[in-house]
């Protein structure tokens, strides 16, 4: 057996299979034993009536029998004042019901011949003579137990309720699980999640305070190892600092330059892990609205007069409600890598069903398509040297999708078809 593939499906197609065989199995009873009932009321009613029509009619003249024959008259059986139609010998292995209630019912007084009567509807006659030698035809037409009308549309009814409640009943068995599915498939170390619902049953409840306290755990964990690694590079700036004291007093030479060029790597480096670190939190800074045309004006202008090859195109024509100082620390940081590998860097900005998109566009070498996710890590550099005037510290771009992330929006990376890459914000 080949089973549905959701959970969903699978627990429908076993409460409508069961319900529907023990609403089958009990209605099955239920039929019969109204069938049972109404057929032995049946045949008790033809005995009853047969006994007391052959009664009537053996006390009547002959001459009154024929004006009585429509008031015994039945809808299953029948009077004739003759010898009948002719037909074949009833078997007498497997008599009809019917046949066994006459011959209860009159068997005793008269001498009774049964014969099967062909054609379109299936009959058969009892043929006897009365106390007076006339002959009497009983003309039997053996009916089903009659249904009611109304049964189908009961039926029809019932197994609606059964859907319904299905339904019903599934619904509130995975919705729980469909929430609890989407909480973890969201769940995203790098921002805050939506906490789920603490109500309901008491699994459902218990699963939710579980989730919540882990999604709390996992948060303490990150917060802890972050404030370790900015600890950690606040530190270092010092020793870093008093080394630079010792190499300046150092007479002129190679090894001096050496030991300053390693120096300066090694603050580099300290200083970006701060910045990754803090970045994991910018809720000292409140946001506030800002013209973006202008923000993005001030930053090409800055680059500009520095001498770099910054433009940009496009108009948003709206105010933006963001943190200002973190927005303009991932453009810097998107800038600077167009720069970097490219020489100069375009920025663009639009407007599409109703997000705010800003693009960084270089005609750099671009990324490998396989690593464009990998880039947005921390410490993951293209490059397989180690130079860091060209690889940097790879910590860029993961302080830009860190920001990005915790204002609200999304950072991704694509190649240009022209060459080059593009950063595109969303916010």
């Amino acid at each position: 057996m080949k089973w549905p593939r959701t959970l969903a499906s699978r627990l429908a197609l076993i409460f409508i299979t069961g319900l529907v065989l023990a609403y089958g199995l009990s209605f099955s009873l239920q039929a019969y034993e109204r069938y049972v009932s109404s057929r032995s009321m049946m045949l008790s009613h033809l005995e009853q009536d047969v006994a007391t029509s052959m009664a009537i009619l053996e006390r009547l003249p002959a001459a009154e029998r024929a004006s009585w024959l429509p008031r015994l008259e039945r809808h299953t059986y029948r009077y004739r004042l003759d010898q009948g139609q002719a037909g074949t010998p009833m078997a007498s292995d497997e008599p009809p019901m019917a046949a066994e209630s006459i011959i209860k019912a009159i068997g005793e007084h008269y001498q009774l011949k049964f014969k099967d009567i062909p054609g379109p509807q299936q009959h058969f006659q009892v043929h006897l003579h009365l106390s007076d030698g006339s002959p009497l035809t009983i003309d039997v037409t053996p009916t089903p137990v009659p249904v009611a009308g109304w049964l189908p549309l009961v039926l029809l009814i019932q197994l609606g309720v059964l859907l319904f409640c299905t339904w019903l009943a599934v619904r509130l068995a995975i919705g729980p699980l469909t929430r609890l599915a989407q909480a973890v498939d969201d769940l995203d170390p790098d921002k805050p999640g939506v906490l789920l619902d603490e109500s309901g049953p008491r699994e459902v409840k218990y699963a939710a305070v579980a989730f919540n306290a882990l999604q709390a755990r996992i948060a303490a964990y990150l917060k802890e190892r972050m404030q370790l690694l900015a600890a950690i590079s606040h530190d270092l700036q010092t020793p870093i600092t008093r080394m630079k004291l010792r190499v300046e007093v150092m007479d002129d030479g190679v090894e001096k330059d050496k030991l300053w060029h390693d120096l300066d790597a090694m603050e580099h480096l300290v200083r970006e892990g701060v910045a990754y670190a803090r970045s994991m939190d910018i809720n000292t800074e409140a946001p506030c609205r800002i013209n973006l045309d202008a923000f993005l004006d001030s930053l090409v202008f800055d680059y500009q007069d520095s001498g770099a090859k910054v433009e940009r195109q496009g108009n948003n024509g709206s105010l933006l409600e963001t943190r200002p100082h973190a927005l303009r620390r991932v453009l810097v940081n998107l800038v600077d890598n167009a720069l970097k590998f490219s020489g100069k860097a375009q920025l663009e900005v639009s407007r599409e069903r109703g997000k705010t998109l800003i693009r960084v566009l270089d005609e750099g070498p671009g990324i490998p398509a396989e690593e464009l996710d990998e880039v947005l890590k921390p410490f993951y550099r293209v490059e397989s040297s180690r130079n860091r005037s060209t690889g940097g510290t790879g910590l860029g771009l993961a302080i830009a999708h860190q920001l990005t992330q915790a204002m609200g929006g999304k950072l991704t990376l694509s190649n240009r078809k022209s060459g080059g890459l593009c950063a595109q914000i969303e916010l």
